[in-house]
Parts: structure tokens; sequence; C-alpha cells
């Protein structure tokens, strides 16, 4: 075990070797549920089909139910998108600057705070696309060829370059948030073993895309890191 500086407390309790470390991280993957999960993860589930239920209700009905008429263009649907927009913003940014300035104590919140990017970016845009009244005809937003010929979209509504920028946005988040875990999937299937779960041994190899912890695969982490990093605070703004 490394010999940490008396200058200042350990930061990790309990004498506790780099092994002992480890197998806390690879527990919640490793091993089973407990009680608690589930009764969570039931509750969670109830509130996902009870939203499913209102928005089947909202298509089913029209969109005056939340509120919208001929003085109202965005009612509740423009408010829990801009509120949502805010969680997704808070996320990544809180993650990219902490990384830029090579702050430490960034990896101890880093992985909630861009998995809680990209469920709020993907939350708000929910609500754009049932504000059509018709969300099987979401595509009439992206710049493709359809069977109509000449309907083409408007470059220069701001509704569109919104879909640019939340788009991009949400790309790049998820790609910071799965570079940070090719390490630990690496770390999960190497203790893997594959006579007992040869799925999953071969699922994690294809996750972590051939990790091996190599020097200069931190050193690509670390490049690759920064660069997405850099993209992603100013698209925040751009966002915003």
């Amino acid at each position: 075990m490394q010999k940490e500086a008396e200058i200042r407390d350990p930061l990790i309790l309990g004498n506790k070797s780099y092994h002992d470390i480890t197998k806390d991280v690879s527990l919640p993957v490793e091993g089973k549920a407990n009680k608690y999960w589930w009764i969570l993860f039931s509750l969670s589930a109830a509130l996902m089909l009870w939203g499913f239920a209102c928005m089947a209700y909202t298509i089913g009905t029209g969109i005056g139910v939340w509120g919208n008429n001929n003085t109202v263009g965005w009612a509740w649907d423009i408010t829990n998108f801009v509120w949502w927009i805010g969680i997704g913003h808070a996320g990544t940014l809180i993650s990219a600057v902490l990384l830029l300035f090579r702050q430490k104590w960034r990896m101890s919140i880093n992985r909630s705070a861009e998995a809680m990017t990209i469920f709020g970016v993907a939350q708000a845009a929910l609500f754009p696309l049932i504000h059509m009244g018709r969300p099987w005809l979401a595509y009439y937003v992206f710049p493709i060829p359809n069977q109509f010929g000449s309907l083409w979209v408007n470059f220069n509504s701001p509704l569109l370059w919104d879909v640019f920028a939340i788009s991009t946005y949400f790309s790049v988040s998820v790609v910071f948030w799965y570079i940070g875990l090719i390490p630990d999937f690496a770390m999960i299937r190497d203790r893997m073993s594959a006579k007992i779960s040869p799925m999953r041994k071969k699922l994690y190899s294809l996750l972590s895309f051939g990790w091996s912890g190599k020097s200069k695969h931190w050193q690509r982490f670390e490049l690759v890191s920064l660069v997405l990093a850099g993209l992603a605070t100013p698209l925040v703004f751009s966002v915003h």
C-alpha cells in the first residue's frame, strides 16, 4: 500500500489496499441487488408507467391539456423542457470544468454528474417531441429527404438550431461519459471468469475496446478526455 503524506489525512480510511478498493468498487456490478434496490426500482418503474400513460393521454387528447391555446404557444412543456435542460447543463459542465482545472476530487462525482446530463437531456427532448402533436413525424425537423419533395426545414427558425445544439451536446456528453467508463469496463472484464459467465465476459471485453492499462492507453485517455471537456464546455452555452 502506498504511504500517505503525513501533512494531510488519508483520502481512504481503513488501511485498504488497491485490491480492496477494486473489490469494493466492483461489488455493485458483481453482487446481487438487495431488497432496498428492488423497492426503489419498483417505485421508479411504477412512476415510469404513469408517465407513459400521461404521454398517451396527452397525445390522444391534444396538447391543450398542458394549457396551450391561441395566446399561449408553450405552456407546461416549455417549463419542463427548460428545467431538464438546466439539469443536463449542470452535470457535464461541472465534470468538464473540474477536469480542465485538474481537480482530483472530481473522480468522486463525475460519473453521477455525467449520467445526470444524459438522462436530463433525454427527458428534455420528450417535451418538444410531444408538443408537435404528431411525434411520429418528428423526423421532419431534420434536414433529410422525404416523400413530399419540396418540404424542407426552415434554417431561420431557432427551433431547428435548438435541435442541432441539443443533439450535438447529447452526443458529446455520451462520448465523454463512455470514455471515462472504459478503464472500469476493463477492470470488470479482468475480474470476471469466462467459465462462470462467458456472455458477460464477452460483453465487457467489447465495451472495454481492448484496454490493457498501458501508459500509452492512459496518455490517449487523458488527451481525449481533455478534448471532449473542451468541446463540452462551450456547447453548454450554445444550448443555453
